[in-house]
């Protein structure tokens, strides 16, 4: 009988680490370079928003749309937290509420800092990018240079 129930702690325990090891998983900083699609906000599905995050990890700087505005800013790593520069950005009144919804959220969570993990969701991989209150993920997006 105990012999039953410590295989069955060892299995959930090596299930459990498994599932962790996959979730905190980080990307390669070289790999993220190019432009990533917000797809899913705090479990929200975003795609509407059409906010995009450009990383060019050889400049370290991150730019991009947040739903309403271009972004851009300086990056920083240091272990394995990504910081940035204040960002700048332009102006522009938000069309919809899906668009004010994204922009804000993304602002706080690049202000707070975050991690970038690689994730998989509802079948996509991508990047999962999470801050102490908010993680967003995102899907990459082709090569630009070919729609020239």
């Amino acid at each position: 009988m105990l012999y039953k129930r410590v295989l069955v702690i060892t299995i959930l325990l090596s299930l459990y680490t498994n599932y962790l090891s996959a979730e905190t998983k980080a990307i390669a900083s070289s790999d993220l370079n190019g432009n990533w699609h917000l797809r899913i906000m705090d479990n929200m599905e975003v795609r509407n928003a059409r906010a995009i995050l450009d990383f060019d990890m050889d400049k370290m700087t991150l730019s991009g749309f947040d739903g309403c505005n271009r972004i851009s800013g300086t990056l920083k790593v240091t272990n394995n937290i990504y910081t940035t520069s204040p960002l700048v950005s332009t102006k522009m009144a938000c069309r919809e509420p899906i668009h004010t919804y994204a922009s804000k959220r993304l602002h706080e969570t690049i202000k707070e800092g975050f991690t970038v993990i690689e994730a998989s969701r509802n079948g996509v991989d991508g990047i999962t990018i999470k801050s102490s209150t908010h993680e967003l993920f995102f899907k990459k997006m082709g090569d630009t240079k070919k729609w020239f």
